[in-house]
């Protein structure tokens, strides 16, 4: 049965060193690739390859003037030709530099394939300049479409932070605090080298040496339901055997969504740290406004879930990188529904709020994290906490709170 790995990532060399290894480690594995830089010219040029070289080439006509809609109408049924051939075990998937995972693990899971990993590819000396570029993609020349107001620094943060598995590329010009960072950024996932045969000057020579090295026998790989895998080997390389590790959509979404997100805990290494912050009490929005700069360009990356007084019922999308801000509505917080309605929420965000309760405001909170380099945490808990409503005006309650100037309506869309 066709399985099929997912492997993304902004780092274009990290990106297509990991899937030159999987194609030269997995017999019978091809790796489809569609260039979305052609789109200027009213197409994606498709491409096929193995380990030897292109299998086959094509184009896809732009969808709705959409390059990633071309992807997504032209990717499936390619894959699904694959399955049906029956000479391919495994197709990777490798997405153009700005194409995030998530969206096209959603797309490739919706149609009955066999999504069996996805792997962002990251050169660890890279994490801390792509993290504080501001850039919009459409200035670097990688938007997706014509309508795409992404930057390069939130596209980069999604790619990382959605995949479980991170291939690592060798880097001299990385250091500890480089690798701290990144484990910071993302501690939760599975860090994988690509492998010294990517390096210049070697090859299979080392390839060989390092499956030498390898145990005859070693643990069972197990999938996301707990079982072995059918695809696990001894002897293959930690990367070879992400890709057919197992991948479960719906928990992946979950795990990044503000209600129930997967948010890094408190860190201190190599210079970086990671500061949680959790307060009980809602923002003033005027007071939260007039420091959002600050707060923005205070670390490399932060997020998570918070309070505005003036929408006390509001769980609001904090999500900051390369010094820029976006805030989004993410729905009613559940202490503000109905119990009826508490049937219709996903039970993993109803274990989270559980888990958070707190007998006056149920699941309201601020839960927000901020992670880099030099962090002034005393300074930036000082900041956070002057943003927050006085003993005066929290006494005031709900009613009063609702009378506050609305000072998000302008991010919020309103």
């Amino acid at each position: 049965m066709l399985s099929v790995a997912i492997v993304g990532g902004l780092h274009a060399d990290a990106r297509r060193a990991a899937v030159d290894r999987l194609l030269a480690e997995v017999p019978g594995s091809v790796a489809l690739h569609h260039d979305l830089a052609t789109a200027v010219r009213g197409t994606v040029v498709r491409t096929i390859r193995d380990r030897t070289g292109i299998v086959s080439a094509g184009e896809a006509p732009l969808v709705n003037d959409c390059a990633c809609c071309a992807l997504r109408e032209d990717l499936v049924p390619e894959l699904e030709r694959l399955a049906e051939d029956g000479l391919t075990r495994l197709a990777v998937v490798e997405l153009w530099d700005s194409v995030e995972p998530k969206a096209m693990a959603e797309v490739v899971a919706s149609a009955g394939l066999r999504l069996t990993g996805v792997i962002t590819a990251v050169d660890p000396a890279l994490v801390l300049p792509y993290l504080g570029n501001g850039d919009d993609l459409a200035d670097a020349g990688l938007a997706a479409a014509a309508t795409d107001q992404r930057t390069v620094a939130d596209t980069f943060a999604r790619q990382l932070e959605y995949a479980p598995v991170l291939a690592l590329a060798t880097s001299e010009d990385a250091d500890d605090e480089d690798r701290a960072l990144l484990a910071q950024l993302h501690p939760t996932a599975r860090q994988v080298p690509i492998g010294d045969g990517d390096l210049p000057g070697r090859g299979d020579r080392d390839r060989e040496s390092w499956f030498e090295r390898r145990p005859a026998e070693g643990p069972e790989l197990t999938g996301p339901t707990g079982l072995a895998s059918a695809d696990s080997a001894p002897g293959r390389s930690p990367l070879a055997e992400a890709a057919f590790g197992g991948f479960d959509v719906e928990a992946a979404a979950a795990a990044q969504h503000p209600a129930c997100a997967l948010l890094p805990a408190e860190a201190d290494e190599c210079g970086v740290s990671t500061l949680v912050w959790h307060r009980r009490r809602p923002f003033h929005p005027e007071r939260l406004y007039a420091a959002l700069e600050d707060l923005c360009c205070a670390a490399a990356r932060s997020r998570g879930r918070f309070w505005l007084a003036d929408r006390p019922d509001t769980l609001l999308h904090w999500d900051a990188a390369g010094g820029a801000l976006c805030v989004e509505n993410a729905g009613p917080w559940l202490a503000s529904l109905p119990d009826a309605a508490w049937e219709l929420v996903p039970p993993v965000r109803r274990a989270a709020a559980a888990l958070d309760w707190h007998p006056e405001h149920g699941d309201c909170c601020q839960h927000l994290v901020f992670t880099s380099p030099g962090l002034d945490r005393d300074g930036l808990e000082l900041l956070l906490e002057s943003c927050l409503l006085t003993d005066a005006e929290y006494a005031a309650g709900r009613t009063a709170w609702k009378q506050l100037p609305p000072a998000f309506d302008s991010l919020l869309e309103v």
